[in-house]
């Protein structure tokens, strides 16, 4: 890169990090999450921009390319940072309740996000339907734990029947996604194209399970504290599980997501988890998920919204949100909770946050969204996000917050949830 190349990109992440916050913080005086106002500073502010008068010199296509690979980063450090959240122990003696919510959650929406793909099949995929059918039905059943996770802290809900429950069936739910979501990949013909590598996920699993997740529960803080060398070896080696899985022919998130599922959650001395956390997600969000918003909403073609677009936009909301929203608040009602809470439960698992626009752009990066479709994906993503806040209000107000509190929480959760994303995505 010449000197004006490394002056541009540097006067570039300025401003990207800048107008984040701005917006971020815009949103939270506003009564969102900062995710709100980030992605939107990402997804349509800044493209605005960019495509218009000096904007447009700002980000080169040479600019882009670092931009990019700056943003799969963010990406792989967030993945791993939701694979470690992930505690096994929320799952234990729940009963049938968190059994049939997880269920519904991903079972209803998976149905209608196939029903929904297959009628729009024609006009995006005609050429790749089996990939494109199974992307959207995933794609419709996420639900983004860590959105969830700072949600219920900031209303003070987590340690509610209504917050355990939601954890345990967003952690279920996600669980189920990424493996629908690998499938979907698979059958696209990701990575590089050669399909029989894909069966070199069953070494894959083998070696992270048996060889690294031992070595992992080797981890000594020295002093109370992480040292350098630990945390770059387990930078090290996420990067390296993220390198296979994209080799392989699945995707990066993958292998970043599952170095972080097999992290010790114990150890002799104990906090690792949470040092490691605290030493990644800051720069993570400050910078490289900032980053990972720009190069997103890049891709965003404001034309689609058209009278089309707007008419598939309205059934691609219905989909979205019905299948959550039924799928929980049946499951719920079946489960004997009563109705404010079955439909608070069925409001929260209706946020997909940052996990939904990964999800998407790897489906426009493997050619199974078209950029009309992906920009009305993104709206969705956005909407089922921001209303989490304003219903909750509605259906579950700070009173019954208050007195459902008072009461045993349905999920025990030893560690409380930390925000993923400092200030931001969480």
């Amino acid at each position: 890169m010449t000197t004006q190349h490394v002056t541009i990109l540097l006067l570039d992440l300025t401003f990207i990090i800048l107008l984040a916050r701005l917006l971020g913080a815009l949103a939270r005086r506003l009564g969102q999450p900062a995710v709100i106002g980030e992605v939107l500073a990402g997804v349509f502010v800044l493209p605005l921009l960019v495509n218009n008068g000096i904007g447009a010199e700002l980000f080169p296509a040479t600019i882009r390319v670092v931009l990019a690979a700056l943003a799969n980063l963010g990406v792989a450090l967030f993945m791993f940072i939701v694979g470690m959240e992930l505690d096994g122990r929320l799952l234990k003696g729940k009963g049938r309740t968190a059994v049939a919510v997880s269920m519904s959650c991903i079972v209803l929406p998976l149905l209608l996000g196939t029903a929904l793909a297959v009628g729009l099949a024609d006009a995006h995929a005609p050429q790749r339907r089996s990939g494109f059918i199974v992307f959207i039905a995933v794609a419709l059943s996420i639900t983004a734990f860590p959105v969830l996770a700072r949600i219920l802290a900031d209303r003070g809900m987590q340690h509610t029947p209504v917050g355990g429950l939601a954890l345990t069936a967003a952690a279920v739910n996600d669980v189920l996604a990424w493996l629908l979501l690998a499938t979907a990949v698979a059958l696209a013909g990701g990575g590089t194209g050669q399909h029989w590598l894909v069966l070199l996920i069953l070494p894959y699993l083998a070696v992270m399970i048996w060889v690294v997740k031992p070595l992992l529960r080797r981890i000594r803080l020295r002093r109370g504290r992480l040292t350098g060398g630990t945390l770059a070896a387990i930078v090290a080696g996420l990067l390296l599980s993220a390198a296979v899985t994209e080799l392989i022919g699945l995707h990066l998130i993958f292998g970043a997501f599952m170095f972080g599922v097999i992290m010790p959650r114990k150890t002799r001395t104990g906090g690792v988890i949470d040092q490691v956390h605290d030493r990644i997600a800051g720069l993570n969000s400050v910078l490289l998920l900032p980053i990972f918003f720009i190069v997103a909403g890049l891709k965003v073609d404001l034309s689609a919204f058209s009278t089309t677009g707007l008419g598939e936009l309205a059934v691609i909301l219905a989909a979205a949100i019905g299948g959550k929203f039924i799928g929980a608040y049946a499951a719920a009602r079946w489960s004997g909770m009563p109705s404010r809470r079955a439909a608070a439960l069925g409001t929260l698992m209706n946020t997909r946050g940052l996990t939904e626009l990964i999800v998407l752009s790897i489906g426009l990066e493997l050619g199974l969204l078209d950029v009309r479709l992906y920009t009305l994906m993104v709206v969705m993503a956005i909407v089922t996000t921001a209303m989490a806040g304003p219903l909750l209000s509605l259906i579950y107000p700070q009173r019954f917050i208050a007195e459902d509190s008072a009461e045993p929480p349905a999920v025990a959760v030893e560690r409380p949830a930390e925000p993923v994303h400092a200030g931001s995505w969480d």
